[in-house]
């Protein structure tokens, strides 16, 4: 009897030990967009008639430093510019921005930035809004 309880024991401990191992499967749908990704996505992308990307990536990075962006990539044949700077008014707060820019049609580039702060997502339009000013402002500067 002692023999079998053990195995028992034994043959239940393998079990509990194999299922608390096995790695939690994701669900289908986890990089499938959700309504409120694809509303701020519409917040962060904006296109502008520029016909160099060149030029875009010299107005982003005009752009980023006019907000006190401190760039830390720019890459042209991605079209992908990176930069951070410390948050106000504590300054020990980090907001990170990525900025993408691609062709959309003859003459025109499409722009998208990403923004984070302290590694959470900003969903606030105005930030984007305040982004988009500001480069339309440093583009309109590079163009003359």
């Amino acid at each position: 009897m002692k023999t079998e309880t053990a195995a028992g024991i034994i043959a239940v401990a393998i079990l509990v030990i194999t299922l608390g191992c096995a790695a939690p499967q994701p669900s289908p749908d986890l990089l499938a967009p959700t309504e409120a990704q694809m509303k701020i996505r519409s917040v962060q992308t904006r296109s502008f008639d520029i016909k160099d990307r060149q030029m875009a990536m010299r107005g982003i990075i005009a752009a980023l430093q006019d907000l006190g962006f401190i760039i830390e990539r720019a890459n042209e044949p991605l079209g992908l510019v990176t930069a951070a700077r410390f948050a106000e008014p504590n300054f020990y707060d980090v907001v990170g921005v990525t900025v993408t820019v691609r062709t959309e049609a003859e003459g025109r580039m499409m722009i998208r930035v990403n923004a984070i702060y302290n590694n959470k997502p900003i969903e606030d339009p105005k930030v984007y809004q305040n982004f988009f000013a500001t480069l339309e402002r440093a583009l309109f500067v590079t163009k003359n």
